[in-house]
């Protein structure tokens, strides 16, 4: 995976210049402007296994004109928990309430500079208002899914583990 590094300070501009930190144990940008370090900033997403009432489907979704199946995601909002921003998302995407939220696993995806936070999220109905955001949307038994989701993805990665985890 590629290191991603800041090189300037996000507060006066100026270059960042590795300085050991005792506390850290390591070295960490350091701003001679502002005297201060500076700890790397990434975004934080959350990605859910969106499941029917009866928890025997999951609904995949189509994004951004591409014609292959993935996930529910979206950013998690400064100030917001990742558990409302799994409601928020879900019902923002989806038009559906979320009624059990339980933490899968996490992964930085580095492409993206985003810590990835995945969630199972079992809805009260299966009636889908979906906004702009989606292009398509299916529902499918876990195993249809498992076999339609993207392959190579990260989507694909979350959905194979969750299932493990089930079974």
């Amino acid at each position: 995976m590629p290191k991603i590094e800041m090189k300037y300070c996000m507060e006066c501009g100026c270059k960042l210049e590795k300085k050991y930190l005792e506390s850290e144990g390591k070295e960490i940008p350091f701003c001679n402007s502002c005297n201060d370090y500076r700890f790397p900033v990434f975004n934080t997403a959350v990605s859910m296994v969106v499941l029917n009432p009866t928890e025997d489907k999951v609904v995949l979704i189509k994004q951004y004109g591409k014609d292959s199946y993935i996930l529910v995601a979206g950013y998690v909002n400064q100030g917001e928990n990742a558990e409302n921003a799994v409601k928020r998302e879900v019902k923002e995407e989806m038009g559906l309430n979320v009624k059990k939220v339980k933490f899968n696993r996490s992964k930085f995806y580095a492409p993206s500079n985003t810590l990835m936070l995945n969630f199972e999220a079992v809805v009260d109905d299966e009636n889908v208002n979906s906004n702009e955001e989606i292009d398509a949307y299916k529902w499918f038994s876990i195993e249809d899914a498992l076999k339609n989701i993207r392959p190579n993805s990260l989507a694909e990665e979350f959905l194979v583990k969750w299932s493990c985890s089930k079974h």
